[in-house]
């Protein structure tokens, strides 16, 4: 049976325990080694997911099924 895919909640709960974990200070310095690596790793697949999740929200859809990326130029000053 295969594995099912950790959620971005999931991994984010998982970096949680690592930071808890490596932060009482109570964990042999190999584990916590390997907890470090396990949390970067974690840190950076949160960072990719957030930031796609960003780029898919800045755009809006458009009447033609097309995307346009969502600006500031309303907010600019007028002169």
């Amino acid at each position: 049976m295969a594995e099912k895919k950790k959620t971005f909640e999931d991994n984010l709960a998982d970096l949680e325990e690592i930071v808890t974990n490596l932060e009482a200070g109570n964990v042999p310095l190999e584990e916590a080694m390997e907890k470090f690596k396990k949390g970067v790793a974690l840190s950076k697949s949160l960072e990719k997911t957030l930031n796609n999740a960003e780029n898919t929200v800045t755009k809006i859809m458009q009447a033609d099924g097309t995307e346009e990326e969502l600006t500031d130029d309303k907010t600019e000053d007028k002169e």
